[in-house]
């Protein structure tokens, strides 16, 4: 390439004028070093930083670019943070925020459907992440997992706009196409209209093995943790497909209402005997043995409210009780949750820590005190 290349976003604005300095091909795995190439051959190009996917690279005298389709908008936002929890610094090896930081731009740079935002309240410690979805995220934090980061992510919460001319909300709705048993259909149904999807179409044994093809469009947000919930439904035989349909009306409140959480109000080890004690209270998220801190949800419960327990309380020995006894107590294995479990478990004022060996469920004020300032607070300013 000669001096004076442009990168051209397919508005027509040149996004990048510059130098064209190398350009490579690959042949088997091997990237090899081109003096020119023609029409049709994939390339790297070297020299235009912010050149990206549907741009278009030519004469700088060039006005018009050539056609593209656009890559679908980010629906999802998350905010990624430094993990600040009494177990955090001990599994990772990633753990302040300049490190996050880099790796998320990093990222980025390959992933056209990736926004890395600094968040004016994070101090340079918190980051908003908006991306395509979940699991678009959930990988992505995955991946950062395993290369021993450690992590607080926020709920995901869906990116709203404004008309321009109406001045109405709307929201990302996506169009979801699914394959399942004629038996498991209304079950389905139920689940995606509790979420404020609508179907569009429905084909009885138009599927395969003549299974029946449902279409729906559903806002974004009714998707979160929706992914479990169809497994669940079809007994882990459905297929489901997920894509970008376009932004519409906001469809309004959604009737899904999570039971309360059972909050850890001591920092230690969990005890058979007090775990004995609380499953009659809900379920389980941790075992005996476990290292838990104050403002871990350590399971949910039974009813609608959160109740704060101490499940590192240890049974008051006397002659006639021997500390063996506590070793005899039955049980029930905890549920323990996947990173997209959880990313569609948690609510607003909670937070997923993520670290190389664990994932926790957390409040995101951890002191009990300041949680229930902060609701008298919440509760008065709503008056």
């Amino acid at each position: 390439g000669g001096g004076g290349d442009a990168a051209a976003a397919s508005g027509g604005a040149a996004r990048e004028t510059g130098r064209v300095t190398k350009l490579f091909t690959s042949r088997g795995g091997v990237r090899h070093p081109l003096d020119r190439a023609a029409a049709g051959d994939v390339v790297s190009v070297a020299g235009l930083s912010g050149a990206t996917v549907t741009d278009t690279v030519c004469d700088a005298a060039v006005s018009d670019p050539l056609p593209a389709t656009p890559v679908d908008p980010p629906t999802l936002r998350m905010t990624f943070g430094v993990n600040d929890s009494s177990l955090g610094g001990r599994e990772g090896k990633s753990l302040t925020g300049r490190q996050i930081w880099d790796r998320l731009v990093a990222e980025a740079e390959t992933n056209v459907a990736l926004r890395v935002l600094q968040r004016a309240d994070g101090g340079g410690d918190r980051f908003e992440v908006q991306g395509r979805g979940e699991l678009h995220l959930g990988v992505l934090i995955e991946t950062m997992r395993r290369e021993k980061f450690e992590l607080s992510i926020s709920p995901p919460a869906v990116l709203f706009r404004q008309c321009e001319t109406t001045g109405r909300r709307l929201e990302p709705v996506e169009e979801l196409t699914c394959e399942v048993e004629e038996t498991h259909s209304g079950g389905v149904i139920e689940a995606v209209v509790q979420r404020k999807g609508e179907m569009t179409d429905m084909a009885i044994g138009a599927g395969e093995g003549g299974r029946t093809r449902m279409t729906f469009t559903c806002p974004s947000r009714g998707l979160i943790g929706f992914r479990q919930v169809f497994i669940n439904e079809t007994r882990g035989t459905g297929t489901l497909t997920r894509a970008f349909h376009g932004y519409e009306p906001y469809r309004g409140a959604m009737d899904r209402v999570r039971k309360g959480a059972v909050v850890s109000v001591a920092t230690g080890v969990t005890t058979a005997y007090a775990l004995g004690q609380l499953e009659a209270r809900g379920t389980l998220f941790v075992g005996p043995k476990t290292e838990v801190y104050e403002g871990m949800i350590i399971g949910e419960h039974s009813r609608e409210e959160t109740i704060e327990v101490n499940p590192c309380k240890e049974k008051k020995l006397t002659n006639m009780r021997a500390s063996g006894a506590d070793e005899q107590v039955r049980l029930t294995p905890p549920r323990l949750m996947s990173l997209e479990e959880a990313i569609g478990y948690v609510q607003a004022d909670e937070l997923i820590e993520v670290t190389p060996t664990a994932i926790r469920l957390r409040k995101a004020e951890l002191n009990s005190s300041m949680r229930k300032s902060n609701a008298r607070k919440a509760a008065k300013s709503a008056d």
